[in-house]
């Protein structure tokens, strides 16, 4: 259900939140939004508010984990900015970056592996400045994910994700996405914290959601964000979504 023009899509949230929710290894120890059962709404931030929310939400995330965080309110065309929000208050954002000019932020510590694959006539992008609030269902991070590999696939022909990630993390989305090693760690000099290369093709994207697209709970032992998906049938309406007024 829609509720307004700038809504991609809206769901629900799961019932049993206790086992399908995002894990934090960190915790601030600070009071963190609650979650309940009810609806949450994904969409572009083409408004100042919204990138000031999304802006708020990463520094807070990635302040206490040590972090630098450089906020950026422009709007550029090989970017664009997914929000979630609940109740009014946003509790998930990611970017992603296209390459269009030969430039991911990716490249300011890993040119020589992005360079290689451009070699080989790949199309990257690569998601970036993703913060998530502590509790929330798995479908909130996998629906932005689908957004996104959407958007970079489906409508402009993109072949590859790339994604720098501190190394104790990279073991999760190669388990729960596919990811694959690309480069080995390096100082991410836009956190200062050490980063890995990973890279994921959209090809494997494809096949697991129309394997596993949309089963949610009855994905029987399959562990992976794929069965919180959309489902392929859902594919078409979302991507029509993106296409009205927002590519």
């Amino acid at each position: 259900m829609y509720l307004d023009e700038e809504v991609i899509v809206s769901f629900e949230s799961p019932h049993k939140l206790r086992d399908l929710c995002i894990p934090e290894e960190d915790s601030d120890g600070t009071e963190e939004y609650q979650v309940n059962e009810q609806q949450f709404h994904i969409r572009m931030a083409n408004s100042k508010g919204q990138r000031e929310a999304a802006s708020l939400l990463i520094k807070k995330k990635y302040a206490w984990r040590g972090y630098s965080f450089e906020p950026s309110l422009d709007i550029e065309p090989s970017k664009i900015t997914l929000v979630t929000d609940t109740d009014g208050k946003t509790v998930g954002t990611m970017t992603l970056c296209l390459d269009l000019d030969g430039k991911l932020p990716a490249d300011e510590n890993f040119r020589d592996k992005l360079d290689q694959l451009r070699a080989g006539k790949r199309r990257l992008c690569e998601a970036s400045r993703l913060a998530i609030e502590k509790d929330l269902p798995y479908r909130v991070f996998a629906a932005m994910i689908h957004i996104s590999y959407m958007y970079a696939h489906n409508i402009h022909g993109f072949t590859d994700y790339v994604i720098e990630v501190n190394p104790r993390h990279a073991m999760f989305y190669k388990r729960m996405l596919g990811f694959k090693d690309l480069g080995v760690e390096r100082i991410c000099t836009r956190v200062n914290a050490p980063a890995v290369l990973l890279r994921l093709e959209f090809d494997y994207m494809k096949e697991q959601i129309k394997k596993f697209g949309g089963l949610f709970e009855n994905h029987g032992n399959v562990r992976s964000f794929y069965p919180y998906f959309f489902s392929k049938h859902d594919e078409p309406g979302i991507t029509n979504r993106l296409k009205m007024g927002k590519t």
